[in-house]
């Protein structure tokens, strides 16, 4: 059985046993999301890390490229995560006949964003010239960015792969291969980098063969394990071939472009905050830095929830039970706001704990403690925002959101906190918390309005291609 086909529960069952069946099928789901974006996380750390070891160039050059190509993957991961609802539909819709030729046109998307990706990347001379840096840092970037760029059709094309198997409800594979990744990066991180096995030492070049290493074997094994696998012997990749469709096409771009700029627009808004910090001073950008930290950590439970929670909606819309796909939805709120509030207290007293396990310099703790009592302010509005867009996505609504999104993040948080920043127009101004505010503020803004778009259009039928 798919872990997204999970029974339906029945109607005559009381609500709080359909709610709780329906939230053990989401942790089902969610648990291997959480493990596979763990240890997509855990490769930029050991990225960072090992290239911090071989000298300050390196570690700058392998950060600034790692800047360049990730707001350019989150958009291509957020336009391929079409995929996971649409296969997900077709599945609950008992539709298979439909899952390989979308899964096709999905491919064949994956190998156009790793052209642009690949012709970005490798001609970012001009962008390295605004930035001021040093030669030698920069040569690094650009050794990196080019060493980085051969991994990216293996990087995109798991991405596509991973509609196919989150979207049939087999959200292990992905943390499998993830994980695979991870392992295979760690020991050619050690002999790219610092020169082991006869080769020379590299320092941050290194890093970017070592990730194109790690990305092209955990993707030939995916491969390897869906032409093999006996689950999937009726999806066969070779045998389903499917020509391009610009019907198809289209309709991923409809569903999946939204997404994707969605994501971009968000990821894109603290790269800037981080910049206009810049001024303010090394202690201040490093307090940011660490409490930001810590709040990505914090949120992938939340985006895993909300990833499993997109699979599922979808899955029960083309099961043709929409009123167990709105109970599930709503009822992730209140898993939602418990959520949060445990993390809110987490950081509320726990600040200064937290900060000391990060630095050492009193200076750049203080910092940090007050922006994490900020950061669990914003909790719960942060953690029902993904939440209900994450619902929305199951229901294929992703243009409103993404236009809710956009007003509340760089119509109102943004602006916001830089007035609360730099200027005294609506409180004396308070230096780096003045954005954390802003975020709140647009936080809020966004959990409402998506929460209002949530409840107002949830209960309608799914408008399956």
């Amino acid at each position: 059985m798919d872990e997204s086909h999970q029974p339906l529960p029945e109607r005559r069952q009381p609500l709080v046993t359909r709610t709780l069946a329906e939230w053990r099928t989401l942790a089902i789901l969610g648990g291997p999301i959480l493990i596979a974006q763990i240890a997509q996380m855990a490769n930029g750390v050991i990225d960072t890390v090992m290239a911090g070891h071989a000298s300050a160039e390196d570690l700058a050059a392998v950060g600034i490229g790692s800047s360049l190509w990730m707001p350019l993957f989150l958009f291509f991961m957020g336009l391929l995560g079409a995929l996971q609802p649409i296969i997900s539909g077709y599945n609950g819709a008992r539709t298979l006949d439909r899952i390989m030729p979308t899964t096709w046109q999905g491919l064949y998307l994956a190998g156009a964003g790793s052209v642009i990706m690949i012709a970005l990347l490798t001609q970012v001379h001009p962008v390295l010239a605004l930035l001021n840096l040093e030669p030698r840092t920069a040569g690094i970037t650009q050794g990196y960015l080019d060493a980085f760029a051969w991994g990216v059709p293996a990087m995109l094309l798991m991405t596509a792969l991973r509609g196919l198997t989150d979207g049939l409800g087999h959200t292990r594979v992905i943390m499998a291969f993830s994980v695979l990744s991870t392992l295979i990066n760690l020991p050619l991180n050690y002999i790219f980098i610092y020169g082991k096995l006869g080769l020379p030492a590299m320092g941050g070049v290194g890093c970017g063969w070592a990730t194109s290493l790690s990305n092209g074997i955990a993707a030939l094994a995916l491969l390897v394990y869906l032409n093999r696998s006996e689950t999937y012997r009726r999806f066969h990749l070779l045998a389903d071939w499917a020509a391009p469709k610009l019907a198809d096409l289209g309709y991923i771009l409809r569903i999946g472009v939204p997404i994707g700029f969605t994501i971009f627009v968000e990821a894109s808004m603290f790269s800037v905050i981080a910049l206009f910090l810049a001024p303010l001073g090394p202690v201040v950008v490093a307090g940011h830095q660490i409490a930001l930290n810590v709040v990505s950590l914090l949120f992938m439970l939340p985006l895993s929830i909300g990833m499993a929670l997109t699979l599922r909606v979808s899955f029960l819309m083309g099961a043709g039970a929409p009123d167990t796909a709105r109970l599930i939805s709503r009822s992730s709120l209140l898993l939602a706001a418990a959520t949060a509030l445990v993390f809110a207290l987490l950081l509320w007293l726990f600040s200064e704990q937290i900060a000391a396990l990060y630095t050492g310099e009193a200076e750049v703790r203080q910092v940090t403690v007050r922006l994490l009592l900020f950061a669990a302010l914003f909790q719960i509005a942060d953690v029902i925002q993904v939440t209900c867009i994450s619902a929305l996505r199951g229901y294929k609504d992703t243009r409103i959101p993404m236009f809710i999104m956009v007003f509340s993040f760089w119509g109102l948080g943004l602006p916001l906190g830089y007035a609360l920043t730099f200027t005294d127009l609506i409180w004396p101004a308070m230096g780096a918390a003045g954005f954390w505010v802003g975020l709140t503020g647009g936080l809020t803004s966004a959990s409402m309005l998506l929460g209002w778009r949530l409840f107002r259009f949830a209960p309608g039928p799914d408008r399956q291609k």
